[in-house]
Formats: C-alpha cells, sequence, structure tokens
C-alpha cells in the first residue's frame, strides 16, 4: 500500500523567519492559522496540554523531539475539544502503541479542525523564542500564499496583551462536575471529615482540579467567569474556587469586581489566571513574561516551609511582587528559574493560590498537598500559615513514598 505524500507546510514569524515542514492533523489545502507561538517543555503530556483551555489563541510548540509515540487517551483529556490553534513538533511519530490509546495524534487533531506542522527545527525555533519572546505566527498548508503574505499576517493579528480570551472558554451556564480521580481517588487525602461545597469560577478549567477536589469529598458547582457575588452567595458555598485560563488577567474585568467583593469572605483558592484575578482584586498588577513558563518540570520553592517543588505550569502573566505585598498579599511560593512570584496569601483573609498546576496533568505529584490546605481552609476559615503548608505538604510526601513502596 503506498503511502500518501504529505502536504508543505510552514511556520511564519511576524519578525520575517519561516519554518518548513510538513502539515499532519487537519491539513486542509491552502489553509492557514494563526495565533502566538509559545512552547512547552515536558517530555510527555501533549493530549492534557493541547487540551488546557489555557492554550486557547495559541500556537504550541512541543521541545520534545519526538510526539504521538502513544497515541490519545479519551480518559485524559482535560476539555471537551482541542484547544490549541496549532501543535508544532520536531517529528511526529508514524506509530502509536499505548493499550489505553484510541486514536493517533494526527487523527484526533484532525477530528478537531486542528493543524500540525512536523519536521523543522524546533531547537532553533524554541531559542529564538527564547531570545525574542513569545512571536505571532501562522501556520500555513500548501504553497498557494507567499512567505511575505504570511508574515504580514503574522504582524496584523492582535498581540496577547489585551485580550480577554478567558471568556471565550467559560462556560455559559451553571453546571456541576461529579468525576472523581478514579484509581488515584484512594490516595486523595481523607482526613476532613466534612463534604464541603466549592463554587469555581471557571475561566477555563483543567478536569483534572474538579476530579481533586471531588475526590477530597466536595461537590463541585461550576460557573461562568461573570458570575456576580450575589449568585456565589445564594449557592451558601463552603469555598470559592477560581481557575486557570488564556488570556490577559488584566481585561477580565468583570471576575475581578466580583473578587474584589467576595474574596476571603468565603475561604477562596485559586490556581493560574485565577492566582493572578485574585491579585488583581485585591488592588496588585500583572505584567506579561518574555516566554512564559510552560511545561511540567518548573522548579518552585514554597517560602513557608523552604521545600522545593517540581511543578507543572502553563502561564504568559505575573503578578507583580512588589505590588502585591503594598496591598497585604504573603508570598509563599517561588520560581527558581527566574524568582519570579508562583503564589501567595492574604495576610488577613482566607485566600491563597499559586501560578502554577497542583494537579499534575500533566506533571509531578509534589503539589497535590496544595488541595488538602483548601480543605483545610474551608474548615478553618481562617488565613492559611506556615504550620497548615507543612502539615500537609508532609502528610503528601509520606503517603507519595508509601504508594511508590
Amino acid at each position: 500500500m503506498q503511502r500518501e505524500m504529505p502536504q508543505p507546510a510552514r511556520l511564519v514569524l511576524e519578525d520575517g523567519t519561516v519554518f518548513h515542514g510538513n502539515a499532519f492533523g487537519c491539513a486542509a489545502p491552502n489553509s492557514t492559522t494563526e495565533g502566538e507561538v509559545v512552547f512547552n517543555t515536558a517530555m510527555c503530556g501533549y493530549q492534557e496540554a493541547l487540551s488546557d483551555p489555557s492554550y486557547a489563541g495559541q500556537i504550541l510548540v512541543m521541545t520534545a523531539p519526538h510526539i504521538g509515540n502513544y497515541g490519545v487517551t479519551t480518559e485524559d483529556v482535560e476539555s471537551v475539544a482541542v484547544q490549541v490553534k496549532a501543535l508544532v513538533v520536531r517529528e511526529l511519530s508514524r506509530v502509536h502503541s499505548n493499550y489505553r490509546s484510541n486514536q493517533s495524534l494526527s487523527d484526533w487533531l484532525t477530528a478537531h479542525r486542528v493543524p500540525g506542522i512536523t519536521g523543522l527545527d524546533t531547537r532553533a525555533l524554541v531559542r529564538k523564542l527564547r531570545t525574542q519572546g513569545a512571536l505571532r505566527g501562522v501556520v500555513a498548508i500548501g504553497t498557494a500564499r507567499s512567505d511575505a503574505e504570511l508574515v504580514q499576517q503574522a504582524r496584523a493579528q492582535p498581540v496577547m496583551t489585551g485580550q480577554n480570551l478567558a471568556s471565550c472558554v467559560s462556560p455559559s451556564a451553571r453546571g456541576s462536575f461529579a468525576e472523581d480521580l478514579g484509581a488515584w481517588a484512594s490516595h486523595a487525602a481523607t482526613h476532613m471529615k466534612k463534604t464541603f461545597r466549592v463554587a469555581s469560577l471557571d475561566c477555563g478549567a483543567k478536569r483534572n482540579i474538579y476530579r481533586h477536589l471531588v475526590s477530597r469529598g466536595c461537590e463541585v458547582i461550576t460557573l461562568p467567569l461573570d458570575s456576580t457575588a450575589a449568585t456565589i452567595r445564594a449557592l451558601k458555598p463552603d469555598g470559592l474556587f477560581i481557575s486557570n485560563g488564556p488570556g490577559d488577567p488584566a481585561t477580565v474585568g468583570a471576575t475581578i469586581a466580583t473578587l474584589r467583593e467576595i474574596a476571603g469572605e468565603i475561604p477562596t483558592f485559586g490556581i493560574c489566571l485565577g492566582h493572578q484575578l485574585l491579585a488583581l482584586s485585591m488592588g496588585a498588577t500583572t505584567w506579561k513574561l518574555k516566554f512564559g513558563h510552560r511545561g511540567s518540570n518548573q522548579p518552585v520553592r514554597n517560602l513557608l516551609t523552604n521545600r522545593v517543588e517540581i511543578t507543572s505550569q502553563n502561564h504568559g502573566f505575573c503578578v507583580d511582587e512588589v505590588s502585591l505585598r503594598a496591598v497585604e498579599g504573603q508570598p509563599t511560593h517561588r520560581h527558581l528559574n527566574d524568582g519570579t512570584l508562583a503564589g501567595f496569601c492574604h495576610l488577613r483573609k482566607p485566600i491563597f493560590c499559586v501560578q502554577y498546576h497542583p494537579e499534575a496533568s500533566p506533571g509531578p505529584h509534589d503539589s497535590s498537598y496544595l488541595f488538602d490546605c483548601f480543605m483545610d481552609l474551608m474548615h478553618t476559615r481562617q488565613p492559611i500559615t506556615a504550620e497548615v503548608m507543612e502539615k500537609h505538604q508532609s502528610r503528601a510526601a509520606t503517603t507519595s513514598a508509601a504508594v511508590v513502596a
């Protein structure tokens, strides 16, 4: 049987650089897809990354050279669709081998109408992005359009700063989530006897975050990001969660206004975009990182316990630490690669949050203790302390060691 010849494809950046490769996935002839070009340093977990709503509006480059070898498993995706605009890899595996997989990576992208490009020098591409910062780009299938035309198309698209993409991935109505961690549920902390009701302002949440909450006995109610404080109060929740999501946090005005009114009145926990929105609601500011933190190998120090965690991250904006300290925010975690803020709590209110993803999907389980800290926060309704962090981090480390043994 003769193998079908791949279509030529190009990745064209706003600075005029052109990378040539071959198309896979949804390779509609002479089509183009544009977005901010960013990179992820994880060695695996491509399907979790591709289905993470925080990647909305972006073209994702995987730094690992061989992608697709274990296919796609339906149970492991993080949302209802592929969220990236396009995928860029060095080499797409010709076969996939995994007893759990349902289909190949290319077929999965085709089903979700997302293009991919393989066969280009991702090392050179990532070095450019690290040097110049995230760039706008266009993935073009076929040869119908000239390089010059595609450069102009890349330059014409809006920059990420100023884009409210969270509103595009937030649910339109109230919902619920009842799926737990499955086989891993028995390893979740169960020392809290009370079942808590958690209201989540869903800005594009990953499913595994909710699985962790459900596995700890929580009733999870998901809400659109523009839900009002009155709507949240009417649910009488024990805790408020603000999820991850895409885009510029400073543009999500409705959520910031709600949090300014209610955060801390109810014990509050935020992850990623939720971390940024809580800071903004307190009066702090945010700024755009040069190329962001994306991958499952990001080192973070817990400043309250002095322990180092290897974390999963996906964000392009950061909270300004000086402005945070001025509004009673206490840094609790710091990124060890560049020293940026990775977590904080409020000095007087039961509010804490982290810039990274403790649900470990994909990634290490070093930070899962933070969900236990949230359980404790809902139980005591008091500001988070170093003792609480130490207690749950130590318990998580002991449990992990027992599971491995």
